[in-house]
């Protein structure tokens, strides 16, 4: 990782991190303002013309946090490792160096095909016929 890609991450955050705590901060604020305006009697017939609360997020902690998802997105990819080309041909080399020569579908062509129940169940029953008639004797 690049020390400009760890800057990033860093930076990123510790934004997405005061950003959290903003938006907790916030929601505090507001629950603590509602909470104010109630009287006791008003939470059992709220008053019929209350003045709206803000109950959205500011601007500025929804930019803090979206800028600061992007630096950590930003970071990542460049702190990332360079892709591999995909080459099959490689690829199944490899795969047919280490089967000994069977290919990358050796396993799908040697597989078991469908089994016939039926025909496992009579065996199964004359084996337990034969089995059994061995113990008579």
């Amino acid at each position: 990782m690049t020390l400009l890609s760890r800057a990033l991450l860093i930076i990123g955050t510790v934004l997405l991190s005061h950003g959290c705590y903003s938006a907790y901060e916030h929601a505090s604020y507001i629950s603590a303002i509602t909470s104010a305006n109630r009287s006791p009697s008003s939470s059992i017939h709220p008053p019929a013309s209350s003045s709206p609360t803000p109950t959205a997020l500011p601007l500025d902690i929804s930019i803090e946090t979206v800028v600061s998802v992007v630096l950590i997105c930003v970071g990542l990819v460049m702190g990332a490792e360079q892709l591999k080309p995909i080459n099959w041909r490689v690829w199944a080399g490899q795969v047919e160096k280490e089967s000994g020569g069977g290919g990358p579908f050796q396993g799908l062509e040697n597989r078991v095909g469908f089994m016939d129940i039926r025909t496992q169940r009579t065996e199964f029953a004359d084996w337990i016929r034969e089995k059994g008639s061995a113990k008579e004797v």
